[in-house]
């Protein structure tokens, strides 16, 4: 499995969500999701963001509000998708069910179901919250929730409370990690993946804080 594009990925579709909050939209007359009313309101967003004429990354999502005094934008059932060879095909793709975005400090807070897929790396992440502090430049979860990482192989194992250090390139698991997941040998071609179950690989008391280094 390649880790490496663990971080990347996900600190680019925060990127999007930093440039998405820095937007203006029209006033709305919807009613608002809390006690403050929304200053900015907009139905079925989609932003594209270009690059020599080349789209290289669509985010769209169902609603959006924006709040003036709480430096907040909210956002609901929402999509991104990251393109490649000069916008013709997209290289990867995501959603989540609700987001909020903290315009001051760029800190980002998704739940409800996210799940982030890269064909060009073959993996898909799933897990149902996911927070990104910016100025520490730190993606983590809570420390008792689940993250399922999938490949095509086969490969597909769950770690307990994830935390990712984008300045140090490095992620670990809180907590246990179960599963299977499946290699590769280059060197035979004909040799199938070989199978490895985490439960018996990894002893319980070393799958605390396992830090990979990408």
């Amino acid at each position: 499995m390649r880790n490496t594009v663990l971080i990347p990925v996900l600190c680019y579709l925060f990127s999007l969500f930093i440039l998405f909050a820095g937007c203006t939209f029209d006033y709305g007359d919807d009613e608002s999701s809390g006690d403050e009313l929304p200053d900015l309101v907009m139905e079925n967003v989609e932003y594209v963001r270009v690059r020599s004429s080349d789209p290289i990354a669509r985010f769209s999502a169902e609603r959006a509000e924006r709040y003036e005094n709480l430096n907040l934008m909210k956002l609901w059932n929402f999509t991104f998708e990251q393109y490649g060879d000069g916008g013709k095909e997209v290289n990867a793709f995501g959603s989540a069910g609700r987001a909020s975005v903290d315009i001051e400090t760029s800190n980002i807070f998704m739940d409800h179901g996210i799940m982030v897929e890269v064909e060009s790396e073959d993996i898909i992440i799933v897990t149902e919250q996911l927070e990104w502090n910016d100025e520490e430049r730190l993606l983590f979860t809570k420390e008792d929730d689940e993250v399922n990482i999938l490949q095509n192989n086969g490969t597909n194992f769950i770690g307990i409370g994830l935390r990712a250090d984008a300045r140090k390139r490095t992620w670990e698991f809180f907590g246990e990690v179960s599963g299977t997941y499946i290699y590769d040998d280059d060197e035979e071609e004909e040799t199938e993946g070989d199978e490895i179950d985490l439960e018996q690989r990894i002893d319980a008391e070393d799958t605390e804080n396992q830090e990979l280094e990408l």
